[in-house]
């Protein structure tokens, strides 16, 4: 992004700037320096979309009070005119700004099927990550997508309810305490905006996506395996298929909204899990983690 975008996106802030960003129109008013700053390092301008769109959110990063902008600062997000969660501490309005978007797509974009996972792609077919905090899956994500497999998400897996297809959402992947530090040591070329502390995830960091990434939003993917993450220091590199039965519980522990779709919820796991193989992958060594996926889409293409 130059100069001059920079500053013309921050100035479209001051009273909402339109932008597109997966299959999400949204609009982003805020004065916040942090915001200003992280969101032009790490977002393209090419992204930027006319007013006259219909907006999927109306987001508002702003102090809760003329007071809080001296004594022990906050930040407040809004949406629609409404906050929906309590202020957090000033430092933290990008990550604020970026947890909030995930919590206005989680909760109202229904037109999908939603599971909390990392999703990349490589000779179209996905890999879907659903996975707890701590199991390392920003950093693989972060990983695979700078090691040759095209990004979708490190957030949602949004599946398509006729095609079961996804749907790219790229955004910075959000990389917490050590990760911060193994990312940017492999990878030179990696973007990251400042390191926000003591938050209460521990210290964050956003890493900008590929801009060849942001630009294939329109693309979407074939899910093909379901693989469950996790990080065990010095740990020998395991993995071992899963039945379906156990493929389909997991996939139901980690959707969004399973419960709101009611029966369609059930029958779209249910047709997710017949067209996935679904596996554990205990790691430590993120090069033998990548043989790992190179092995699972080499063997996929040959077929």
């Amino acid at each position: 992004m130059t100069s001059n975008d920079s500053d013309s996106i921050r100035k479209q802030m001051q009273s909402g700037y339109v932008f597109k960003n997966g299959p999400f129109n949204l609009s982003l008013k805020t004065n916040e320096s942090n915001v200003l700053e992280s969101f032009t390092r790490l977002y393209p301008a090419s992204q930027s979309i006319s007013e006259s769109e219909f907006i999927d959110f109306h987001i508002t990063i702003q102090c809760p009070s003329v007071l809080r902008r001296f004594y022990r600062p906050q930040i407040q997000f809004v949406l629609d005119g409404i906050s929906p969660f309590k202020p957090l501490p000033r430092h933290e309005s990008f990550p604020l700004f970026e947890w909030g978007l995930n919590w206005c797509v989680a909760t109202h974009a229904h037109q999908y099927f939603m599971l909390h996972a990392a999703v990349l792609e490589k000779n179209g077919l996905a890999v879907i990550m659903p996975a707890p905090p701590g199991s390392g899956k920003s950093t693989l994500c972060a990983e695979m997508a700078f090691s040759g497999w095209r990004l979708l998400s490190d957030e949602f897996a949004l599946i398509n309810h006729d095609t079961l297809t996804l749907t790219p959402f790229v955004r910075p992947i959000s990389l917490k305490n050590a990760s911060i530090d193994i990312v940017t040591q492999r990878h030179s070329d990696a973007v990251v905006g400042s390191i926000v502390h003591n938050t209460s995830k521990g210290s964050v960091a956003h890493l900008r996506p590929l801009d060849k990434w942001f630009s294939r939003q329109d693309e979407t993917a074939i899910p093909k395996w379901v693989i469950f993450p996790r990080y065990q220091p010095a740990a020998k590199i395991a993995t071992s298929k899963l039945t379906k039965a156990h493929g389909m519980m997991n996939i139901i522990s980690n959707s969004f909204n399973y419960a709101e779709l009611g029966s369609l919820g059930f029958k779209l796991a249910e047709r997710l899990t017949e067209i996935c193989d679904f596996y554990d992958l205990t790691y430590s060594n993120l090069d033998e983690a990548m043989d790992f996926f190179n092995t699972l889409s080499a063997s996929a293409e040959g077929k």
